[in-house]
């Protein structure tokens, strides 16, 4: 079971759609919404993934299923759409988790490697909320939840991420001025940095990086799954009728502390502009 200050059957009846749920946030998210009574689909491409998940669920007593998914693949993902509301009878929440990126200098970035993130970052995270609202929400409404990342003073390192993550903002803020009339409300998550297993994916010195930033940080410390479960949580409850169009940041007060990259000497590539 995991720790959760909901209440009891909060989600009661409702039907969650979680992407990336086979690890980290989307695994936590999914099992703190079966646990307070939704039903959950994860999506996914590592089946094995996938059923671990399921299973973790299960055991604990909740409702789930899976379905394997590319969000990357418009026609994948309009099957899996049919095949989760198949599986489920239908979809009242999706929570857009899935998304993938890499540590690299803007300048080395190839032309595969930006392309490679911003489908998934960017163009999974749009086919899969309009597949979604075409086959269910347009009828019926419905919440969904965006994660994306902390932008927003840039994103050294991972241009790519922090292009396709402010993409992601603005669609979020488009959607719920578009979609309103239809009774769909449409917020962000923005994580700081999360002691989470999607970490695992970087290299040891990018990774020991990360470790140690928690020390710039107002906290001290970074954030957990759990903490980005809640924050979601609370954007799919009743409590947030009355919020869309807006980014949630969780980042332990990151901004409040230096830049990510310190300004270094630039040798005097940057000259003065004066009268004299």
């Amino acid at each position: 079971m995991v720790n959760t200050i909901y209440k009891e059957d909060l989600f009661a009846d409702k039907v969650a759609l979680v992407t990336g749920g086979g690890s980290g946030i989307g695994r936590r998210t999914a099992r703190e919404l079966a646990q307070l009574g939704a039903r959950v689909v994860i999506a996914g491409r590592n089946e094995e993934k996938l059923q671990e998940s399921v299973r973790m669920i299960s055991e604990e007593g909740g409702t789930a299923s899976y379905v394997i998914c590319d969000i990357r693949d418009v026609e994948a993902v309009e099957r899996a759409v049919a095949e989760a509301v198949q599986q489920a009878g239908t979809i009242d929440l999706l929570v857009n988790n899935a998304g993938g990126q890499f540590p690299k200098k803007a300048e080395e970035i190839s032309p595969n490697g930006w392309r490679a993130v911003i489908d998934n970052n960017l163009n999974g995270t749009f086919f899969m909320t309009q597949v979604v609202f075409n086959q269910v929400f347009k009828e019926k409404g419905g919440v969904i939840v965006n994660i994306i990342a902390e932008i927003g003073r840039g994103f050294p390192i991972m241009c790519h991420t922090g292009a396709a993550r402010a993409g992601v903002e603005n669609m979020t803020k488009t959607l719920a001025t578009e979609w309103g009339r239809y009774g769909v409300r449409i917020n962000a998550v923005a994580p700081g940095t999360i002691q989470s297993s999607g970490l695992d994916t970087y290299d040891p010195a990018f990774r020991e990086r990360a470790l140690a930033s928690g020390k710039t940080k107002a906290v001290y410390r970074l954030g957990t799954e759990a903490e980005i479960s809640a924050a979601i949580l609370y954007l799919l409850s009743p409590a947030a009728g009355f919020v869309t169009g807006e980014t949630l940041k969780v980042d332990g007060g990151d901004p409040l502390y230096e830049p990510r990259m310190p300004p270094a000497d630039s040798g005097g590539k940057h000259p003065a502009f004066d009268d004299d």
